[in-house]
């Protein structure tokens, strides 16, 4: 431990990314596309997250000479836009003490609400010592610098642990998200719905198929590069319907990235709700994959047709997903709809430091009262799943 160096990197260029990975690959058995080195450097150099975007790249690295340890991917923001752990009453609360609130110290992968944040550490080391050093650097950081709030999102359940453990305090929020019990195909998850549930999805598939489309996946290399740009169009489109909410975060520089690097296209599932060619998409969502997992991230369409939201970002995700054995797939945030449409309220649980002791000692307190009705109110919303499911209780 003694002859660790602590360094602070501004870019994801000052550190190696073949050791990135393999403090990743260690982490994460699947790596998780969204923490990869090359989809943080690709967020950085397409301009999508940026100082002038309000997010500044601050990671924190354990290096022993030359050799990198231990890295805790860390961003400064200046909103609290993208994160979709929604901290605004914190912020009202720092302006009632008098206290400023941003910029903030983040964890996570930026605009991407996924489990798995963690410090990313050798396993030949000791994670439990090197997270409790990492986080007291962490707070003289913010001590120095005036930062009142450092805050881990989506964070990885066995992490938390030690974070816990080390002093952080848990907020859990929750995430709808599908897990496959084991079916053999789609007709096989209809029948877990009740039998009005089951018409409803029923009605809802066949409002596409009445409007002409056909819903086609295609995945990694059998993806074009220019269907890739076409989703941009897409992303954008649609994020222009929300007018100033419309939260369009990322470039079209990053969407030309996704569909040039084989190393990240590899990833991606495009689902192209077409009437002729799949090539030449009406709507499309994007989705990534990786290992027994699937997220669901963005989605556009050129004309309104019923139900095809439903079709192109659950349904045709699932399908896929059963056909390939594929463990849970996680839609995205938010969506109250999505609840009769298969998904589980789930906990998500994101962990929080500050240097104010007074704003610190009001929160924490706050937060136990907080997490038991935000556990009640899954249990309420679960129990009204018009479909057989499971459910796993709040880590914290």
């Amino acid at each position: 431990m003694a002859e660790l160096q602590a360094r602070w990197h501004q870019s994801l260029t000052e550190i190696p990314e073949h050791r990135w990975d393999a403090l990743l690959a260690a982490a994460h058995p699947q790596s998780l596309p969204f923490y990869r080195w090359r989809w943080l450097h690709q967020l950085e150099s397409s301009g999508s997250i940026v100082p002038r975007e309000g997010w500044q790249s601050c990671h924190l690295g354990l290096w022993r000479g030359g050799e990198l340890l231990a890295v805790a991917p860390l961003y400064l923001k200046g909103h609290s836009y993208g994160e979709f752990v929604f901290d605004q009453s914190f912020a009202q609360l720092a302006g009632q003490l008098g206290l400023r609130y941003y910029p903030k110290l983040v964890g996570m992968s930026p605009v991407s609400p996924v489990q798995g944040y963690r410090f990313l550490i050798d396993p030949a080391e000791d994670a439990a010592a090197l997270t409790a050093l990492m986080l007291e650097l962490i707070d003289d950081f913010c001590r120095q610098q005036g930062i009142l709030s450092c805050n881990f999102l989506y964070v990885d359940p066995q992490w938390q642990l030690l974070a816990e453990a080390a002093g952080c305090a848990a907020w859990v929020n929750q995430q709808s998200l599908w897990t496959n019990p084991g079916h053999s195909d789609f007709d096989a998850y209809l029948a877990s719905f009740n039998a009005n549930q089951r018409r409803n999805i029923k009605r809802e598939r066949q409002a596409v198929g009445a409007a002409g489309l056909t819903v086609t996946p295609l995945a990694g290399d059998a993806i074009p590069p220019a269907l890739v740009r076409r989703m941009h169009d897409f992303y954008a489109q649609h994020c222009s319907r929300w007018g100033p909410w419309g939260s369009k975060y990322l470039s079209e520089t990053f969407f030309e990235a996704l569909a040039t690097d084989p190393e990240l296209r590899r990833h991606l599932v495009l689902f192209s709700a077409h009437r002729g060619e799949p090539t030449q998409p009406v709507a499309m969502s994007l989705c990534v994959h990786a290992g027994d997992q699937l997220w669901g991230r963005y989605w556009g369409s050129d004309e309104e047709i019923d139900c095809l939201h439903f079709e192109v970002c659950y349904y045709a995700p699932i399908a896929w997903a059963i056909e390939r054995g594929i463990r849970g797939f996680d839609p995205g945030a938010g969506g109250s709809h999505k609840r009769r449409r298969g998904f589980v309220a789930q906990p998500r649980v994101s962990l929080h430091r500050w240097s104010d002791p007074r704003f610190a000692g009001i929160l924490r307190r706050w937060l136990p009262g907080a997490n038991t009705e935000m556990a009640e109110a899954m249990a309420a919303m679960n129990a009204e799943l018009p479909f057989t499911a499971s459910y796993d209780p709040p880590h914290a």
